[in-house]
C-alpha cells in the first residue's frame, strides 16, 4: 500500500537489491539491432529513419567540429525518451524523476562543452561573459551575472526534467486516486475526472518525448556556442 504520494519517486529495492540498474538498461533491450540482411523489416526502416531525421535536425545549426557529438547526442535522446516513456506504465519506475541521475548526465556534458571552448576558442568562449558595447561601470556586474548564469545551466537541465515529469506523474496519481474515491459515491463526476486522467496522460506522452529533445536541445545549444 502506496503510504505517500511521494514513494512512487523512490528508488525501487527488491529482496535489498536496487534494481535503479535494471531500469537504466532495459530500453535498450527493447530497440531491434540491425542484421546483416540487405533488407531490413519495417520497424528497423522506420527506426533508422527517425535517427537520421533526428540527426540532421540536431546537427544543423552546429559547425563540423560539433558533428562529432551525433551519436552521443542521439543516443541520449533515445535513452531519455524510452526512460520518460516506460515510466508511464503500470508498476514501473522513472529513472529521470531523481534529480541525482539528471545532474550526473547534465553536469558532465556542460562541463565538456565549456572545456572545448576554453581548449579551441577560449577568447569567443570568454567574449560570451560580456556582451560587446557594453558601458565600463557596468563590466563588473555583468560579468558577475553572466558567470552565474553559466553556471547556473547544468542545474537548469536537471531541475527542469526533474521537475516536469514529477509534476506529471503526481498529477496523475491525484486524479486516479480522485477517480477511483469518487466511483461509488458519484459515477458521473468520477466520469468526468476519468477523461481529465486519460487527456492528462495523453500530455503526459507529449511531455516525455519534449523534455527528452529540449534537454538534448538546450545541450547542442551550449555546444555551439564553443565550437
Amino acid at each position: 500500500m502506496t503510504l505517500s504520494f511521494f514513494d512512487q519517486f523512490m528508488s525501487p529495492v527488491y529482496f535489498g537489491i536496487p534494481l535503479m540498474t535494471l531500469a537504466l538498461t532495459l530500453p535498450w533491450i527493447l530497440y531491434p539491432t540491425p542484421s546483416v540482411r540487405w533488407l531490413n523489416n519495417r520497424l528497423m526502416t522506420l527506426q533508422s529513419w527517425f535517427l537520421n531525421r533526428f540527426t540532421q535536425q540536431l546537427l544543423l545549426p552546429l559547425n563540423l567540429g560539433g558533428h562529432k557529438w551525433a551519436a552521443l547526442l542521439t543516443s541520449l535522446m533515445i535513452f531519455l525518451i524510452t526512460l520518460n516513456m516506460l515510466g508511464l506504465l503500470p508498476y514501473t519506475f522513472t529513472p529521470t524523476t531523481q534529480l541525482s541521475l539528471n545532474m550526473g548526465l547534465a553536469t558532465p556534458l556542460w562541463l565538456a562543452t565549456i572545456l572545448i571552448g576554453m581548449r579551441n576558442q577560449p577568447t569567443t568562449a570568454l567574449g560570451h561573459l560580456l556582451p560587446e558595447g557594453t558601458p565600463i561601470p557596468l563590466i563588473p556586474v555583468l560579468i558577475i551575472i553572466e558567470t552565474i548564469s553559466l553556471f547556473i545551466r547544468p542545474l537548469a537541465l536537471g531541475v527542469r526534467l526533474t521537475a516536469n515529469l514529477t509534476a506529471g506523474h503526481l498529477l496523475i496519481q491525484l486524479i486516479a486516486t480522485a477517480t477511483f474515491v469518487l466511483l461509488p459515491m458519484m459515477p458521473m463526476v468520477a466520469v468526468l475526472t476519468a477523461t481529465v486522467l486519460l487527456l492528462l496522460t495523453l500530455l503526459e506522452v507529449a511531455v516525455a518525448m519534449i523534455q527528452a529533445y529540449v534537454f538534448i536541445l538546450l545541450l547542442s545549444l551550449y555546444l555551439q556556442e564553443n565550437v
